[in-house]
């Protein structure tokens, strides 16, 4: 499935020899993630067709003239377009052509030297474990550290993630985004913007039946029962008066196990939980909170008499959707829960192949490019992006679904 990637805005530059260059801004889940010239592009486009050959995408032609803004424009959707078909191809992801180019775009971008640096993993409990790293490390590498530090078990390593998460006042804290592999932890963390953002590690599956395979892991199911805990009091997760009495009877007693089994039966159990937002159904002006996981979408809807409704949006009704600027952590989870049923149906098909977990090299498997099928749509928003500083919209950015 497509990254997250756009290209909302592109600046014009002079070169030392007085010329004149287009410098792109590359987005990725919404945030500044680096900014390139088409030439370093399309160098990176020619390393990867060494590499693949013919099943890339097509790269936006070279121009020989002046470029309009027309042109200007149509170059910038192409590339955006390049950037999110190349990323189709699982294989190409993990590939060092791939990673190194980007690594290096990023540090560069924000003027970051390649160096040993400290980070501050905060686990569900909200307390935190430092690392040594290199601020060229990746998350995929960051996370592989955190585990070895932990002790997690390295084939369980595709079961967990990285996430930038903000913690706000009174105890609250909101996802903010899910770190993709190749992203640099250290740099999309002192980059994102983002007050009191902090790098932490939590579980990244969609269907609450996956603990089964990490409960012979005792890190993991340490790192379980606290994100529990933490999705309990915050709300994440709500269970009945009762069930709430028994969870704190087997917390006084320690009895993970017992606590994670009763667990699965709440309500939203490893549920991620959106920011609050408005939406205009069934009202104008009413307000939703959305809990995404279990194959559904559960909205609480808060209409403008503060009467309550909720609302589920079952994932076998969901056939594509489209992505905005404020929705893709959304996007994210529905991806996440698609691939899930994937990798169920290919346990229930023997001649389906497919990787299982997601984007971990503990287990590859294939599955052919023509069986892949692309559900969500980018719906480019300029408006919708906060523009850094330096930032200039190269014409009028047109607003097209893919």
């Amino acid at each position: 499935m497509k990254m997250h990637f756009c290209i909302p805005v592109s600046q014009q530059r002079s070169d030392a020899l007085g010329g004149r260059y287009v410098l792109y801004s590359v987005h990725l889940d919404g945030f500044l993630f680096c900014r390139v010239r088409y030439s370093q592009l399309h160098g990176w486009n020619e390393q990867l067709r060494r590499v693949f050959g013919n099943c890339l995408p097509p790269f936006p032609p070279k121009y020989y003239l002046a470029m309009t803004t027309a042109m200007a424009d149509e170059r910038r959707d192409q590339l955006e377009q390049y950037l999110q078909n190349v990323t189709m191809d699982p294989n190409v992801l993990r590939s060092d052509v791939f990673v190194e180019f980007l690594k290096l775009a990023q540090l560069n971008t924000f003027d970051i030297a390649t160096k040993k640096a400290y980070l501050d993993i905060f686990l569900p409990n909200e307390q935190s474990i430092r690392i040594e790293i290199i601020t060229s490390d990746t998350a995929e590498r960051v996370l592989e550290v955190v585990s070895h530090k932990i002790g997690l078990c390295r084939e369980l390593l595709g079961y967990f993630g990285l996430f930038l998460i903000r913690f706000g006042k009174e105890g609250k804290l909101s996802v903010v985004k899910k770190l993709a592999d190749f992203e640099l932890p250290y740099v999309s963390l002192g980059s994102s913007e983002v007050e009191n953002c902090k790098v932490g590690l939590r579980k990244w599956y969609m269907a609450p039946s996956l603990d089964s395979v990490l409960m012979d892991c005792r890190v993991a199911v340490d790192l379980l029962y606290m994100q529990a805990i933490q999705d309990i009091e915050k709300g994440w997760a709500k269970p009945t008066q009762a069930q709430r009495q028994k969870l704190e009877a087997f917390q006084k007693e320690d009895s993970q196990t017992k606590f994670l089994e009763l667990a699965r039966e709440v309500r939203h159990y490893g549920y991620l939980q959106l920011d609050p937002c408005t939406c205009d159904y069934p009202e104008s002006g009413s307000g939703a909170v959305l809990s995404v996981g279990n194959n559904e979408i559960s909205c609480c809807i808060t209409l403008p008499d503060s009467q309550t409704q909720d609302i589920v949006f079952q994932m076998s009704r969901v056939k594509c959707w489209q992505v905005t600027f404020l929705a893709f952590l959304l996007s994210s989870c529905l991806k996440k829960m698609i691939s899930e049923k994937m990798v169920k149906l290919a346990a229930e098909n023997t001649e389906m192949q497919i990787e299982v977990p997601e984007q971990s090299k503990s287990k590859k498997y294939h599955i052919q490019q023509s069986q892949q099928k692309d559900y969500s749509s980018f719906l480019s928003r300029k408006s919708k992006i906060k523009i850094a500083k330096g930032d200039c919209v190269f014409g009028n950015i047109k607003e097209e679904d893919l």
